[in-house]
Order: C-alpha cells, then sequence, then structure tokens
C-alpha cells in the first residue's frame, strides 16, 4: 500500500464561465497524490488531520469515492485549509494560502504505519507548517529505516517559507531517509539557491537519493541517478486548461507504476524501465491538465493512451 502524507485543502480557482468568481476545488499535493495512485487502481492511503467542517466533509468523501483507505485520517474541528488560485497566462496557477488555525497543521503521530504499507511520500505544506511538519518529517526517519520505499516532493510555495536558509538546511537533512525525490526544475532552482540544478542533482543524490524526477512543464519529464541522467520523455500533447495538481499526478502515477511492479529497490531500475515509467505519469499528468483543477485519471481513462 501507498501512503501519502500531507495536507488536504480547497483551492478556490476561476470560475471557467465567470473568472471574476471562484469556485471551490478540493486538493492540496499530498492529496492529490493519494488521489490520483488509488484512481489508477493501487491499494493507497492517506495521512492527515482533515476538518469536520462542509469543505472537510467533502475532502473525506471524494477521498472515498475515488478508493482511497481512511485508517488513517484523522478529524478536528478546526476550518479547513483554503488557497486563493491565480491562473497566469500560460496557464500556470500561482497560490494563495490560508492556514492559521486549521485542522491539517495538528495532525498527530500516529505510530509506526501498518506493515503493508509498502511507500510513504510527504511534501508540500505538510513539511513546512508545523507543528505537523516535525509529525510528517518524524514519519519520514521512522518509515525509512524500516526499509518503506520514501518519496518526497517539497513542491515549494516560497510565500509560505518564513527562512528560506532554514528550510533549505531542512530539505537536506531529509534526504538520507528518502528515496525518490520529485521535484520541478522552478522548484530545484529556488532549492539549489544559485548553485545550479544538475549540481543540486548531483549532491541531492551523493546525500542519499535513489533518484531524482525532475518536471520541466511543457519540455517534459527527466529521471536522473547515479548514472546521470537515465530517461527523458516528452509531455502529452493536450489543451491545456489548467495546470493545477499536474505534478502530483505525475508523483502519484509514478508511485502507481512502481506499486503495481513491485518495485521497493529503484537500484534496480534501467533506462527502459524508467522512460516507461516517465511515459505513464506523462500520460497520467496530460489528462490532468486538460480539466479544471486537481482531477487525476482513472485508470480506465489512461489505459487507451498508455
Amino acid at each position: 500500500m501507498i501512503v501519502s502524507g500531507g495536507e488536504a485543502l480547497v483551492d478556490l480557482v476561476p470560475a471557467e464561465s465567470t473568472p471574476d468568481l471562484l469556485a471551490p476545488r478540493l486538493g492540496g499535493g499530498p492529496y492529490n497524490v493519494a488521489l490520483a495512485a488509488a484512481r489508477l487502481g493501487v491499494p493507497t492511503g492517506f495521512l492527515s488531520r482533515i476538518s469536520t467542517d462542509r469543505f472537510g466533509d467533502a475532502l473525506v468523501e471524494r477521498l472515498r469515492a475515488s478508493n482511497v483507505d481512511l485508517a488513517l485520517v484523522q478529524r478536528g474541528e478546526q476550518p479547513t485549509t483554503l488557497a486563493v488560485v491565480a491562473l497566469e497566462e500560460d496557464s500556470s496557477a500561482r497560490y494563495s494560502f490560508y492556514t492559521e488555525g486549521t485542522a491539517d497543521r495538528l495532525v498527530a503521530d500516529p505510530g509506526p504505519l501498518p506493515e503493508a504499507v509498502t511507500t510513504l511520500c510527504v511534501g508540500t505544506l505538510g513539511m513546512v507548517l508545523e507543528p505537523g511538519a516535525g509529525v510528517y518529517e518524524a514519519v519520514l526517519r521512522r518509515e525509512a529505516e524500516r526499509g518503506v520505499l520514501t518519496a518526497l516532493d517539497p513542491n515549494i510555495r516560497a510565500d509560505m517559507i518564513a527562512d528560506a536558509g532554514t528550510y533549505r538546511a531542512r530539505f537536506l537533512s531529509w534526504l538520507p531517509h528518502v528515496r525518490l525525490l520529485k521535484v520541478s526544475v522552478d522548484d530545484a532552482e529556488w532549492l539549489a539557491a544559485g548553485a545550479g540544478v544538475d549540481a543540486a542533482v548531483k549532491a541531492w543524490l551523493e546525500a542519499g537519493v535513489t533518484a531524482v524526477v525532475l518536471t520541466r512543464g511543457a519540455e517534459g519529464l527527466s529521471a536522473c541517478t547515479a548514472a546521470g541522467e537515465v530517461a527523458s520523455v516528452p509531455t502529452v500533447p493536450v489543451e491545456v486548461v489548467d495546470t493545477i495538481g499536474a505534478g502530483d499526478t505525475v508523483q502519484g502515477a509514478l508511485l502507481a507504476w512502481l506499486e503495481q511492479r513491485g518495485v521497493r529497490d529503484l537500484t534496480t531500475l534501467g533506462a527502459a524501465d524508467w522512460a516507461e515509467a516517465l511515459h505513464y505519469a506523462a500520460a497520467a499528468a496530460a489528462v490532468t491538465v486538460s480539466r479544471s483543477g486537481a482531477e487525476p485519471p482513472t485508470a480506465d481513462e489512461l489505459a487507451p493512451g498508455v
């Protein structure tokens, strides 16, 4: 089973018919990862604390409808985190977050995850906002120790990071416990702080990461290991509505592909394997960006194009 840990929130996005109005869309990076993996047919759970307000009820129901296991979901009376989304001319998304006193920040440490858990993925605001960030960090380190395949997507929201230097140092402290690092080129540049993406990727691999998957927007995806860049694939051509949830879908699809094949050790993958995995992830992301909001595909929707 895959477990994705982190925030669940509501994106307020420009309405399709009236862009001046905002329409609610259920989301959050780790939440979207869980949806993406579960919809592709692999056992998936979600670790978070979700509000008991109406938004929280809707978030939980959507997880249930997508066959996400709810055993690790906690509930709390505090409100749901909100993200106001502005779409740029290239359909990319810019976010403003409302996180003060929200339910997901108060997630409790669940202790060791069930033995059935084979993969753990964390990231985004879950690894930024305290006290929850400390909980997810502790879970990451503990599960890595017992041999779970660990994945991280930092999904940088710079406006939410009060001290960039402290965050970058903390990010580096996670890497010995991370096997798969998925990061956009923009986020890689921010994390590299002027050192250059190639040099940063090399340093992250030397720190203990087994593989780094770089998402390059319209330029596609690439996978880097100790052997260098081992595979690269283009994006799948599609009419883009918006890019909300695209990177989350890539992560969920990659983890689903690995889970479907029983891969626990990424060093066993060759260049052809990585190319197949990246193509699968790119195809899944293409479906998501063709829709408004984060709406990952099901396995049936993806099958004709893979």
